[in-house]
């Protein structure tokens, strides 16, 4: 911190000059992607990669700004890439700005209070554009980058256990040494699309039982208590709609979040985007939440081939994916064992989760505090 105050105090003691986004980054909009095969190149959406294709779009450091969606998610990327229409990406002026430097100002700028729809929350270029950001010289931005990547490196080996666990998870699920029996989904529970409540009808919500939407399930989660918004028991016995509990896993099955899954522990229902599985007594619960997990990429791709901009797993289709299952022991024994990797890598009270939590607390704070300038009242931008 000292050194960063004695490089302001030399380089630009009258203060730091205030530039919009325009003056030292080009904002490029994403193309469709279906017309390319796979390969080793990330696609990105505004909630992150969605799959991996032969050609990129950009292969220059960038930062990755959500057009729709998550406007929070500001994305670094340094190697090739591919970007949908629902994120931006850019072009730095690196003789001005480092890309590293830029990615944490505009984390810092919390771009989600530019939102620009009633709806769907959405940027424009033209708002991002005007946006005035700090730039001082490129010592202290290499400076500031230095401090503030030591937060980081604790998540980057988050990212590196999560790998471990997935390979292990896999191997305990899909082995050549078990016997399996291979059963339609729609074989294993009974199967049920969700339903929001009409706007007309504003006696639904109230304090009752949970109702679940995809922005309610974090990836990695494995149950869910709460919900953001909740109906009316009564109002919901009266429409008979279905409620879940512990016997069930829910599932998203449309967009770029398609496949997260949840154990409701609390009488719950769900919106449209969710399917729900209410789970056989030959079943077990928890050896099918995480093969289900373990199959979001393959729900993934399923859901683009309906042709549609947004993927998407109707109940028809979500019925017939086919899951290996061996006898009902083995399935409690295997998921004895992925549950201990399980809460090292997900489990936000404990293991590597809450020192991330607090670790990014830390972040949060010295980056306001680096990224906070006095600007030069007489620079023009």
């Amino acid at each position: 911190m000292s050194k960063i105050q004695d490089l302001i105090d030399e380089l630009c003691p009258d203060g730091i000059v205030y530039k919009p986004i325009e003056k030292v980054a080009k904002i490029k909009n994403g193309r469709d992607y279906k017309h390319l095969n796979s390969g080793r190149y990330p696609v990105y959406g505004s909630g992150g990669v969605m799959t991996h294709v032969d050609y990129f779009i950009y292969d220059k450091v960038s930062v990755l700004i959500p057009r729709k969606g998550s406007l929070g998610n500001v994305y670094y990327q340094k190697d090739p890439f591919w970007v949908v229409d629902t994120i931006f990406y850019t072009q730095i002026d690196e003789s001005q700005i480092i890309p590293k430097y830029f990615y944490h100002v505009l984390i810092k700028a919390k771009l989600a209070e530019y939102n620009q729809a009633g709806g769907v929350p959405s940027l424009t270029q033209k708002v991002l554009n005007k946006i005035k950001i700090p730039v001082p010289p490129l010592e202290v931005q290499k400076e500031i980058v230095r401090i503030l990547d030591r937060f980081t490196l604790l998540e980057a080996e988050l990212e590196a256990r999560r790998k471990q666990y997935a390979h292990y998870r896999d191997s305990l699920l899909f082995s050549d040494k078990i016997k399996y029996n291979y059963l339609n989904l729609s074989e294993v529970g009974v199967i049920s699309t969700g339903k929001t409540p009409s706007k007309l009808e504003s006696s639904a919500w109230s304090e009752g039982i949970n109702f679940v939407t995809p922005s309610d399930i974090r990836n990695g989660q494995k149950y869910i208590s709460s919900s953001e918004r909740t109906v009316d028991k009564e109002w919901v016995f009266n429409k008979n709609w279905k409620v879940v509990k512990d016997n069930s896993i829910l599932v998203t099955c449309i967009g770029a979040d398609m496949g997260k899954a949840v154990i409701p522990t609390q009488e719950s229902v769900f919106n449209q985007q969710i399917n729900s599985i209410e789970v056989s007594d030959n079943v077990d619960i928890e050896y099918l939440y995480y093969w289900l997990v373990s199959r979001r990429e393959y729900m993934l791709r399923l859901g683009r081939k309906n042709g549609s901009t947004m993927p998407i797993l109707n109940k028809t289709n979500f019925s017939k994916i086919v899951v290996n299952l061996p006898e009902l022991w083995l399935q409690r024994k295997i998921s004895k064992q992925i549950s201990v990797f399980d809460a090292l890598v997900n489990d936000i009270s404990s293991g590597l989760p809450a020192e991330i939590a607090a670790r990014r607390k830390q972040y949060e704070y010295y980056r306001d505090q680096l990224l906070t300038f006095k600007e030069l009242e007489s620079a023009s931008a």
